[in-house]
């Protein structure tokens, strides 16, 4: 029987709350029957790439999701060489699970972006998007239009970005890691913690 997967791509440094309240809100709007963290190994689009290694950024994703049956963690962008573009991803999950159907989460800033991917045509004939709402003002291009579903997601402004200053400045996480991340982040001295 056919799935609906959702497939949510980052390079999770590190995971946040709102990483997995997103997937959560796409899982159920979408109806999708699970949602697949895909962990970039070499992100094309981050000059001077991820600050963990993505071992690291992938135990935090599992730790992350431990308790969170329906949202898994994905190797293959990490098992596969080479940079980790979306296509080739999208092209690996539909030869694993033939008729599934596949969902892209997005966030709108990367939406912004998307006809700039390798071979973005690919990218949106193989899969729905899903869009998460960011801070600001967006404008889809047009050659998106009436491709895509805005996630009924609440403009969150927390980033990994925010989340390692924090670590850095050894500032209070509560609202924004879950427990079992944190503890691996000082457990394995990322982003600037002492164990």
């Amino acid at each position: 029987m056919s799935q609906r997967i959702g497939v949510y791509g980052g390079t999770f440094d590190p995971i946040h709350n709102a990483h997995v309240a997103m997937a959560r809100t796409a899982r159920e709007a979408a109806r999708l029957d699970e949602v697949l963290f895909v962990v970039a190994a070499r992100p094309p689009h981050k000059h001077g790439g991820p600050i963990a290694d993505p071992e690291d950024r992938y135990a935090l994703v599992e730790a992350a999701l431990a308790d969170e049956p329906a949202l898994r963690p994905s190797r293959i962008e990490m098992d596969r060489p080479g940079p980790s573009y979306m296509v080739d991803t999208l092209r690996e999950l539909a030869r694993q699970r033939p008729g599934d159907e596949l969902a892209l989460i997005i966030g709108a800033d990367s939406l912004t972006d998307l006809p700039k991917w390798k071979d973005f045509n690919e990218i949106i004939r193989r899969a729905h998007l899903l869009v998460v709402p960011r801070p600001g003002d967006w404008t889809p291009p047009p050659e998106l239009a009436n491709r895509f579903d805005v996630l009924p997601f609440p403009k969150t402004p927390l980033s990994s970005t925010e989340v390692r200053t924090a670590l850095a400045q050894g500032d209070a996480l509560d609202d924004m890691l879950p427990p079992a991340v944190l503890q691996l982040i000082r457990q394995r001295g990322l982003y600037g913690t002492q164990s």
